[in-house]
């Protein structure tokens, strides 16, 4: 890791939201399901630690969206030295979540 990348820590609900992605996709393709996880988790891991402003702004002032599969995109914020994965969520869903 370069000085200048930071390191990755997925919160509680993100972790929870991939858990509910993989669940949902798997009742129709289970490999599909697990693909979709660990593309998600690659796209964010190899991005962001670089490259944290590239993502759109957020709709919660201070964080950021990635874009991480046309169906799914990732509400991050950078604090200190961590960028804090915020959510994973299918773009459909209604955000921030009241």
């Amino acid at each position: 890791m370069s000085a200048k990348e930071l390191e990755i820590y997925w919160t509680e609900p993100a972790v929870t939201d991939l858990e509910h992605v993989e669940a949902y996709v798997a009742k129709d393709n289970p490999s599909a399901a697990v693909n979709l996880v660990l593309s998600i988790i690659d796209v964010v891991e190899k991005t962001l630690p670089s490259y944290p402003g590239v993502g759109r702004e957020g709709r919660l002032l201070g964080t950021r969206e990635l874009v991480v599969h046309e169906n799914y995109l990732v509400p991050y914020r950078v604090k200190g030295k961590n960028i804090e994965i915020l959510r994973v969520l299918h773009v459909a869903r209604k955000w921030p979540i009241q």
